[in-house]
């Protein structure tokens, strides 16, 4: 698909359609697996495509990588061996020791070890802030020093909302850059570089990838200047996407749509049912009305995505036993697959934030709700919730 083509189509065909045109030779339709780590050049210097080592570049990751910007709605997309690369990266690019960042205090626990633990000692400076609090982002903020500010919207696991455009407003007025953790919420529901942010984040792993089947990162970036720093990085870095990973990532965003839509249907079934449950004593989800985040997320969002968290009235005991109890949900970290998970943020992904100002509450589930029959995944947890 021609780039003219790609900006005047609907999300599902540039999902299914960017970044590739059928193989010339054979006429193949999916992107081949380009298992190769160098190309034979045609004289010194006679680059065929501007391939020459499959670090720089990739036929396979090319295509993935332009499919990501078209459904991003961005410049250019880059693929990265797993998020947290993609992350470490893109500060590397962006940032120098003594720069500063504004972060969620309600973030992924890898992404806060990642800056707490490793960024911060490279020379770091790191300022936490509420992502629902534009006041408290605009406090938080060094003029001169902040060179990004750093969003999840929704953010894991207590699915907090960030205004993006008033978000995108505060930072550029301080010379900062805005970026956009969009897993949870993906591309098909909510598309960040066009409400204002610079660069989106994902972990692929995730709901692009879809099938808990390969682990990946991509950023993607709406300024060619932007586009050109960090694709200095990732070739000076090198923690790319292999060829394998790019086509099981490509092959998910393809689905990526219509999957969504499974995934937010069933979500809004599991959300009644927590509601309505006499074991249950708080149910966090954008789609809620009482939701303090709802109203934005109801005008930058298509839906409200497919993660749910919920607290259980008998405390972290409690917790721990629903989560042992399922038996359709599976206890597992990660998300994002077609199969439904249940987990225990506090003791399973965001251990390494205890005792920190991101820790979460104890008697906390997070559910990634699949595509399954929805029906068993309400008998799941009703058995689960009864002690069945």
């Amino acid at each position: 698909m021609t780039q003219e083509h790609a900006d005047k189509s609907g999300f599902e065909t540039r999902a299914i359609h960017a970044g590739y045109e059928p193989d010339p030779s054979t006429g193949a339709v999916i992107p081949p697996i380009f298992a190769t780590s160098t190309y034979k050049q045609d004289g010194v210097g006679g680059l065929r495509g501007g391939y020459e080592y499959s670090r720089s570049a990739n036929p396979t990751r090319t295509a993935l990588e332009g499919a990501l910007a078209a459904v991003e709605d961005g410049e250019r997309g880059f693929a990265f061996a797993s998020g947290l690369a993609a992350e470490d990266t893109l500060v590397r690019a962006l940032c120098r020791p003594g720069d500063h960042v504004v972060f969620p205090d309600d973030a992924y626990g890898g992404t806060h070890r990642l800056f707490a633990q490793v960024e911060q000692a490279w020379g770091l400076g790191l300022t936490t802030a509420a992502v629902s609090d534009v006041d408290a982002v605009r406090a938080a903020i060094r003029p001169g020093e902040t060179k990004l500010v750093w969003l999840e919207t929704p953010t894991n696991p207590l699915l907090t909302i960030a205004d993006i455009e008033a978000m995108a407003a505060v930072a550029h007025d301080a010379a900062s850059l805005l970026v956009v953790d969009n897993t949870f919420a993906t591309p098909y529901l909510q598309q960040p570089l066009t409400l204002g942010a610079d660069i989106v984040v994902h972990s692929t792993t995730k709901y692009v990838g879809g099938h808990s089947d390969v682990v990946g990162g991509a950023l993607v970036v709406r300024d060619h200047d932007l586009a050109e720093r960090i694709g200095f990085h990732q070739n000076a870095m090198g923690a790319v996407a292999g060829p394998f990973d790019c086509f099981l990532t490509h092959r998910g965003l393809k689905t990526l749509g219509v999957r969504m839509d499974r995934h937010c249907d069933n979500a809004e079934r599991v959300v009644e049912f927590l509601t309505g449950h006499s074991a249950v004593i708080d149910v966090t989800y954008p789609g809620l009305p009482d939701h303090p985040g709802h109203e934005i997320a109801a005008r930058q969002m298509r839906r409200y995505g497919g993660m749910v968290s919920f607290r259980v009235a008998g405390g972290e005991e409690q917790a721990l036993a629903v989560c042992d109890r399922t038996r359709v949900f599976t206890l597992a970290e990660s998300l994002g697959g077609i199969e439904s998970l249940i987990e225990h943020p506090g003791r399973m992904t965001h251990a390494s934030v205890a005792g920190t100002e991101l820790e979460v509450p104890a008697d906390l589930i997070r559910l990634s709700v699949g595509i399954e029959t929805v029906d068993d995944l309400l008998a799941d947890l009703d058995r689960a919730l009864s002690g069945g």
